[in-house]
């Protein structure tokens, strides 16, 4: 399912269905491979526009939680306090890999390549409610999470950036 978003060009700004940028691949992934809410296109977001990457990471944030590597996750990458790249954990081959793209185009490295690639790597999964997991029929990525009580991120208002 992911073949059709390796062949995707890059292309600075694009949310799909052609060209993805970093976090127009992340959202569409996430939406169309594994069924979670489509994340806001957050359009003033790009490669040379690190304050508002950092700052449209901080209001997605609200609706997200740290985690391990795990398939959905969004790869958040920092240098010090700035948001600089994002991709998203899928699995292939048996293992976690991270697809990204760039202007280079797409590209998927197991989770140690792509840390290995970048200053700091944050993993994120969305918080989701268990009547939340009914609506979207994704009760099994509750297995191993403590409960919550925060709202998903896409029931946040979006920041003007």
């Amino acid at each position: 399912m992911i073949e059709k978003f390796m062949r995707a060009p890059y292309r600075e700004g694009a949310r799909g269905p052609i060209a993805f940028d970093c976090w127009g691949l992340c959202i569409a992934v996430r939406h169309q491979v594994f069924g979670f809410p489509l994340l806001p296109s957050l359009g003033a977001v790009g490669k040379d526009k690190l304050k508002a990457n950092t700052v449209a990471y901080h209001y997605l944030r609200q609706g997200m939680e740290e985690c391990a590597p795990e398939p959905g996750a969004i790869a958040a990458v920092f240098r010090g306090a700035l948001c600089l790249h994002v991709g998203v954990v899928v699995e292939s081959e048996g293992r976690l890999k991270v697809l990204d793209t760039n202007p280079g185009g797409a590209c998927l490295r197991t989770t140690g390549e792509f840390e290995a690639a970048h200053p700091k790597v944050v993993y994120y999964r969305d918080r989701i409610l268990p009547e939340q997991a009914e609506q979207h029929g994704s009760a099994r990525h509750l297995e191993d999470r403590a409960p919550h009580v925060h709202r998903g991120v896409a029931e946040v208002p979006g920041p003007v950036v």
